[in-house]
């Protein structure tokens, strides 16, 4: 149980600072939009983090999008060796790991459902309709 908190402590503070090592350090203009880290994944022998990146306003399905977040995958995978370095400096453990960057599908997967629904809904007549036709 303890090695599981200790895993959890250590994936919150490299999602924090790794936020923010990206957002003050990285200048790369290929970023475009936000970058936001929606969840760190670490090893047990805190060897490698898997993290999970999102870019705000663009949506999955899109092929320039598709295209867009794969160059940011790529430059948040070339400044990893950088981004671990200044990690090590900021979070003093014997061990920093490797990062491993990945897009995060699930907000936009989230969106995709969404409208899914919304387009069932909305051939349904009204709630009030149907109550009053029950009485």
């Amino acid at each position: 149980m303890a090695g599981s908190q200790r895993l959890k402590r250590m994936a919150d503070t490299v999602q924090r600072e790794l936020s923010e090592l990206i957002r003050q350090e990285l200048k790369d203009p290929r970023l475009g939009g936000l970058v936001t880290i929606s969840a760190v994944k670490v090893s047990p022998d805190l060897g490698y983090a898997e993290v999970y990146v999102t870019v705000m306003g663009r949506e999955l399905g899109d092929d320039q999008n598709e295209e867009a977040n794969k160059e940011t995958l790529d430059v948040l995978n070339k400044a990893s060796g950088f981004l671990r370095h200044e990690l090590g400096h900021r979070i003093k453990t014997r061990i920093t790991p490797r990062l491993r960057f990945h897009y995060d599908k699930t907000n936009a997967y989230g969106n995709y459902m969404f409208g899914l629904i919304a387009e069932a809904v909305k051939d349904l007549p009204p709630a009030d309709a149907t109550q009053k036709d029950d009485e």
